[in-house]
């Protein structure tokens, strides 16, 4: 368990300071912070975004007047899986490759935030993939070596959030 956990706050503690990281370098354009996108409205982001097919809806903040664009992205739940027989060796090396796949999603854009539950309950964790379509979603998070080893298996859905907040 030891050298599982040792990885595991590892990838917790990188993945961590590389949200954080990237947040400071890029504020979000959509809320007023200055980033390398400033010059881009709201208009042109959401053209963008829907030329890349996602799907977006508006709606103005009766507090402030704003309008807030909404995009749909996709939530995977991570459920054990039917196979969970593994070896101590084989599931702490499958762990590994869990979490490449998961940084390799941040790292090309596909998903946003990643993360184990607290329990130990049927859901493991969740994934929020940033695609345009639930079937690039869904093979993305069927593409994680838990997956396909059956240590885990995927429940996607759909899930609305404003374009651009951040977690508090």
């Amino acid at each position: 368990m030891g050298i599982r956990m040792a990885f595991l706050l590892l990838a917790v503690i990188c993945l961590v300071s590389a949200c954080q990281q990237e947040h400071k370098e890029k504020a979000n354009p959509l809320h007023g912070h200055e980033t390398h996108e400033e010059t881009l409205s709201k208009a042109a982001v959401k053209a963008k975004l829907e030329s890349e097919g996602y799907q977006l809806f508006e709606y103005v903040d009766e507090a402030t007047g704003d309008t807030i664009i909404m995009q749909q992205y996709f939530i995977a739940f991570l459920k054990n899986g039917p196979d969970r027989s593994q070896s101590k060796e084989a599931a702490d090396s499958l762990q590994i490759l869990h979490l490449n796949h998961l940084s390799l999603m941040y790292e090309l854009g596909h998903a946003d935030i990643s993360g184990p539950f607290g329990d130990d309950g049927e859901i493991r964790g969740i994934t929020v993939y940033n695609t345009p379509t639930f079937e690039m979603a869904d093979s993305l998070a069927n593409a994680d070596p838990m997956v396909k080893a059956g240590r885990l298996v995927i429940e996607m859905h759909p899930w609305w959030a404003a374009k651009g907040f951040s977690l508090r």
